[in-house]
């Protein structure tokens, strides 16, 4: 069956893994506490409140020790917030209210000038071509839908959202569960093996596959270790896919 959706993970894949531990996960720290003492009362960053909230109890229940936080939405300490965003971070928790401030704090570096992000030089040249062989291109990654947009808009290339179809985060489920790639499938009205998954992480690779999508191991510059599998077709750029 051919190959009629790209789906690429980000970090590691379209981007590479040091611009995101050095540049937007510090700037995220560094920025949070001012941008929730701006926005505080906005409903978004309030909706963002209770379900920190409600992960926090979840943390406590398993006995993961997260920093003090309670009291209602309304008057919940922001210091306190900070405190647990902060312990998420130190944990690289994909969390999905973790991920959406986060996500929010970025626009703002995005907006001001202050933040450009980075792709690896053969993804807009890999989007051209896709593109114009008329396959979609999709991004699938932990950071929210709003993160992914601002990187892909802000790059060294330029603006590359005109050349993407779709975007997914945790909110269709975990990257390392086959069901969330099947949501995506239906979500994209496609087969599953019309669906080819991109990623440097060998377990999401294992729960796309086992929902049926065709799937590249992404070695690039930085990438961490994964484990050897013989199952794996291997790429080390875009290049290699689909030329």
């Amino acid at each position: 069956m051919p190959i009629r959706v790209v789906l690429l993970d980000i970090e590691g894949t379209t981007t590479p893994i040091d611009f995101v531990y050095k540049v937007l996960f510090p700037y995220a720290r560094a920025h949070v506490k001012g941008y929730l003492a701006r926005h505080s009362d906005s409903p978004e960053v309030q909706k963002d409140f209770a379900a920190l909230l409600a992960l926090h109890a979840e943390d406590v229940t398993r006995g993961l020790e997260p920093p003090l936080l309670e009291g209602p939405v309304e008057s919940v300490s922001l210091d306190r917030v900070v405190g647990y965003l902060h312990w998420m971070m130190e944990r690289d928790s994909k969390a999905t209210p973790l991920k959406s401030i986060q996500g929010k704090v970025w626009e703002e570096g995005y907006n001001s000038g202050n933040l450009k992000s980075e792709v690896f030089e053969d993804v807009p040249r890999a989007f051209t071509r896709w593109r114009e062989q008329g396959i979609r291109i999709c991004i699938y990654s932990s950071g929210s839908v709003l993160a992914q947009k601002l990187l892909f808009a802000s790059t060294q290339f330029g603006d590359l959202t005109p050349d993407i179809s779709n975007y997914f985060d945790t909110n269709i489920g975990g990257k390392r569960e086959a069901e969330s790639y099947r949501r995506i499938s239906s979500a994209l009205d496609s087969a599953p093996a019309e669906t080819m998954f991109v990623s440097d992480v060998t377990d999401e690779l294992d729960a796309a596959a086992s929902a049926g999508l065709d799937t590249r191991l992404c070695i690039r510059p930085g990438n961490h270790p994964q484990p050897k599998s013989d199952a794996k077709i291997v790429i080390h750029t875009f290049d290699d896919i689909l030329p």
